[in-house]
């Protein structure tokens, strides 16, 4: 989910332009670097730096977190207003004043303020005189910092602050363990902001515990997105549905304590109660309630603090279990990071160069930050029915933290691929969810509660991806039953427009109405908007028929498989384009391609790519996969040819958000498989860097990062609801994943270059330019030939020669036997005189394909290809086309050729294809050979 606003342009036509074309024969830029193929990544924590992402709108947070842990110690920043902070998850790299430490945090959300960020602990080297909640503008109970005062690591964070105290915290899953250090001659004060979460809060109580060095509470609080909370409206829908419980314990006495409720300050105070309320500026300000610990000045301190979202008996022994006696920070530092070691450790990359491999080992530390573990270490944890329960047998931790919507497009099959048992736990969890919120699977879950967040049904999605990659350790058969009555059944919560459009309650928005005009209407939908719903639901619709299938379900996979190609009825023939439609059957008025009415986050020019499942179904109704394959270049282009891949407004590919992140691989699809490896190499090589703006927009719980790791490793999810894997270039020489379970799969990138000559899958030619999911579930291995110009690789019907035996003109030949039609009669069996070759001052052939044709490549046979010295290889030249044989359009243009063969990339429709010979030779010698012109 992303927040960043879509700009508005005109549709412009693309066409090549000589400058693109020969980018498009060049090597990437990031790539182009020399690799160090020697050598591969035995530590991969040292290529993680967590402050990617940090600033630019990613999201990320740069604090201490164990894989899929439950802690994470990370500041909360401010800039000057109590109820707010720098960014969704508390922390931005160009804000550099914080308030506090804060214990839990969500991976790149993409609302602000965005969810938890609980408890925030800050160290206060002043005297505590008044309310820290009456300090308003976070002008005396808050510190500068300096970056070069920071470290962030794999597990473990570091800060000094410009108060002068020093922080330095590690994490286990559900622990923290830190040591603060204290000026000498300067009051050390820890204040607990208790109520103080991202979003507020209900309530929340503090206890200090003097004899016993212990600071204990909880808070209670929820309201995921905040402010835009129900598209905004005060309080409606900013729920409660959660309450986390801490408990800190010192090595260090207390010298003093108190606590404070709102403005109220109470030395000496060793209990108290309240929240903030979810409101924000003047309506929250000044609301709240903490308490504060006082210590000797220039103390030294260790902290151990315990989180549950049970019970405060539950953080204890979380505590008690994770950090028994004599834990320190520095073990845990080493442990967590050794922990973050095996699961990066899941793919052993060689090569590339430094910044490639950090962008790469951070994109993977970030998709895997999520889902977070929410059960205590004896099993326990709180359900959507908010009654505590236990984990199914078998299932090793409940999960939590779905970010539904953005995760089923890359991360969650990335999760399957690496840790299939982390992701049938998560199924399992989904599932006792649903259980407990009376059937319905909510879209964005957080914690315990259900946020209804976006559209569409991705728990479907979700679960049938896992089960077609092998994941198996979940209830299946019991999900599917859910999943699909869910489908079929309406609901109540269905005919809800509570919290729309932005948060609607619906798992199937007016499913009853959806099923008889087999679209969803967009003025009765009770959604975000018609368009997207159908098209998330055939998505959906289409991933449970696959479901059905492998189950041996034959009536429901029918059924399904039918719903999936709903997505045509919003399909507008007369603009090209999907389009909302009313109840009525009419087209929803006001239309233009960079619209949002009917749409979630995106335009109806992203959304017009959104189906994946059936790009086949798509390209028939745009007129063909030429046609689509046309549109599609307009898409990541702009009218000049240049590439729009970092966001180029509405019309254009938005790299920031998830509708059209899967836009790149249809390629693939559209016989022109080579486009795909150029578009998904750019978007690799110049959209993700590093430093803390190196993702191109919210992370959306490690989905952003994940697409990245797919990229990198040549590979991309085929389409929802399968475990086929969808082929492109891979970025490393050597790619070697071992999963969790031990398959090992590895992809080798052979030679250079970011198209695809040729690979062979366990030593055997593979021309597809998919692989289907065995290869994921039973590994094996790819070796993937490059090349730096495009080839005809996974062509599924390669084009034949056009030019061949098509009437030729060309300048004065050097004899009536070297005449244009040598070059092409398709042989050079005649020697060298089977050629064109003219001596005219102006010397140029010219083939005609009798018709206006979509050109992809042209290729070019000079001297040495007929047996003549490779001296006499024609060395500069240029190639035009044209539709009448009147106005040419310059398509490449070569200098300093010496091979004798050359190839040429073309995005064109044309009747006339045209060599014009600058320079004959590299020699003196004046006459021009062409022995073939061949055009495809």
């Amino acid at each position: 989910m992303s927040t960043v606003p879509s700009r508005i342009r005109s549709r412009t036509k693309w066409r090549p332009a000589a400058a693109a074309l020969a980018a498009a024969l060049a090597l990437g830029g990031v790539n182009a670097a020399p690799v160090q193929a020697e050598t591969a990544v035995t530590t991969p924590s040292d290529h993680v730096d967590p402050l990617i992402g940090s600033s630019g709108g990613g999201n990320t947070f740069p604090g201490a977190t164990a894989p899929f842990g439950m802690m994470s110690w990370s500041p909360t920043s401010t800039r000057g207003d109590q109820t707010n902070t720098g960014a969704a998850n508390g922390y931005d790299y160009n804000t550099t004043r914080l308030r506090g430490f804060a214990l839990t945090h969500v991976n790149g959300a993409g609302c602000h303020p965005g969810a938890a960020g609980d408890v925030p602990i800050f160290p206060h080297t002043g005297d505590v005189t008044s309310s820290p909640t009456a300090d308003t503008a976070d002008a005396v109970y808050a510190s500068n910092f300096s970056h070069a005062d920071e470290s962030a690591t794999p597990g473990r964070y570091k800060l000094d602050l410009a108060n002068g105290a020093t922080t330095d915290f590690a994490a286990t899953t559900r622990t923290a363990i830190g040591t603060i250090g204290f000026p000498s001659g300067k009051p050390a004060n820890l204040l607990f902001r208790t109520s103080n979460s991202l979003n507020g809060s209900e309530d929340a109580e503090t206890r200090i515990d003097v004899a016993d060095r212990k600071v204990t509470g909880s808070v209670l609080t929820g309201a995921f997105c905040g402010r835009r909370a129900n598209g905004g409206t005060p309080n409606n829908n900013r729920k409660t549905y959660y309450r986390l419980y801490f408990s800190a314990q010192f090595d260090q006495p207390f010298t003093g304590n108190g606590t404070w409720k709102d403005a109220t300050l109470q030395p000496g105070g060793t209990y108290q109660t309240g929240g903030e309320g979810y409101l924000t500026g003047a309506d929250r300000l000044g609301k709240g309630s903490g308490g504060y610990v006082m210590f000797a000045p220039g103390a030294q301190v260790t902290m151990k603090i315990g989180i549950s979202y049970v019970s405060q008996e539950g953080a204890e022994r979380n505590l008690q279990d994770e950090q028994p006696s004599g834990t320190t920070v520095d073990g845990v530092a080493a442990a967590t990071r050794a922990a973050w070691d095996t699961r990066l450790g899941r793919i052993q990359i060689a090569g590339g160069t430094t910044d490639q491999r950090k962008i790469f080992y951070t994109s993977l530390y970030h998709s895997l930050q999520q889902p977070n573990v929410i059960s205590d270490t004896d099993g326990r944890y709180r359900g959507m029915d908010q009654v505590a329960h236990d984990v199914e047998p078998g299932q090793t931790a409940q999960y939590s933290n779905f970010s539904g919507w953005d995760q089923y497009r890359a991360q969650i099959q990335l999760l399957a691929l690496l840790e299939p048992k982390v992701a049938g736990d998560f199924a399992q969890s989904l599932y006792n969810f649903a259980k407990q919120n009376g059937g319905v699977w909510d879209r964005w879950v957080h914690i315990s509660g259900a946020t209804h967040v976006m559209t569409g049904d991705p728990s479907a999605v979700t679960l049938a991806t896992f089960y077609a990659m092998g994941v198996r350790n979940f209830d299946y058969n019991g999900a599917f039953a859910s999943l699909y009555d869910q489908a079929t059944v309406p609901h109540a919560d269905g005919l809800s427009d509570a919290g729309c459009p932005g948060q609607c309650v619906g798992q199937r928005p007016n499913l009853a109405q959806y099923m008889q005009s087999k679209y969803s209407a967009n003025d009765v939908c009770h959604c975000w908007g018609g368009a997207a719903e159908t098209l998330e639901a055939s998505v959906a619709d289409h991933s449970l028929a696959q479901w059905a299938t492998a189950l041996g379900r034959t009536t429901e996979a029918a059924l399904m498989s039918d719903r999936a190609g709903w997505w045509k009825n919003v399909y507008n023939p007369a603009t090209g384009y999907m389009q909302a439609r009313n109840l009525d059957g009419s087209w929803v008025g006001g239309f233009t391609p960079s619209t949002q009415t009917g749409f979630a986050q995106g335009s109806a020019a992203a959304y017009t790519w959104m189906v994946p499942h059936d790009v086949a179904g798509l390209a028939a109704v745009m007129g063909g996969k030429s046609t689509a394959a046309g549109r599609l270049d307009d898409f990541f282009h702009d009218i000049n040819g240049n590439w729009l891949v970092r966001g180029g407004g509405a019309l254009k590919y938005d790299p920031t958000n998830e509708p059209d992140i899967h836009a790149p691989w249809i390629y693939n699809e559209l016989g022109k498989p080579w486009k795909t490896q150029e578009t998904v190499r750019q978007i690799v090589d110049t959209v993700y860097t590093t430093g803390p703006s190196g993702l191109p927009g919210n992370d959306d719980l490690g989905t952003m990062s994940a697409w990245y790791v797919w990229a990198a490793l040549g590979l991309f999810p085929h389409k929802p609801g399968s475990g086929d894997m969808i082929l492109s270039t891979p970025l490393f020489p050597s790619a070697t994943v071992t999963n969790a379970d031990g398959v090992v799969l590895t992809v080798n990138g052979i030679g250079s270059g970011k198209y695809i000559q040729s690979v062979t899958k366990g030593g055997t030619a593979h021309t597809d330019w998919k692989v289907a999911s065995g290869f994921i579930q039973s590994g094996g291995t790819l070796d993937v030939t490059l090349s730096s110009t495009p080839t005809d690789w996974a062509v599924v019907n390669p084009l034949a020669n056009m030019a061949l035996k098509q009437p030729a003109t060309g300048s004065a030949p050097c004899s009536t036997s070297e005449g244009p039609e040598k070059a092409v009669n398709g042989s050079m069996t005649g020697g060298s005189s089977d050629k064109f070759c003219s001596l005219a001052t102006s010397k140029w052939l010219q083939v005609d394909l009798g018709s206006s044709r979509p050109l992809y490549k042209v290729v070019v046979k000079h001297a040495a290809m007929g047996g003549e010295s490779s001296s006499l290889n024609t060395k500069a030249f240029t190639i035009k086309t044209s539709t009448d044989g009147t106005t040419w359009t310059t398509v490449a243009t070569v200098t300093d050729n010496t091979a004798a063969t050359t190839v040429h990339a073309v995005s064109a429709t044309a009747r006339y294809v045209r060599i014009e010979v600058t320079t004959p030779t590299q020699t003196t010698n004046q006459a021009a050979r062409i022995y073939e012109l061949e055009v495809y």
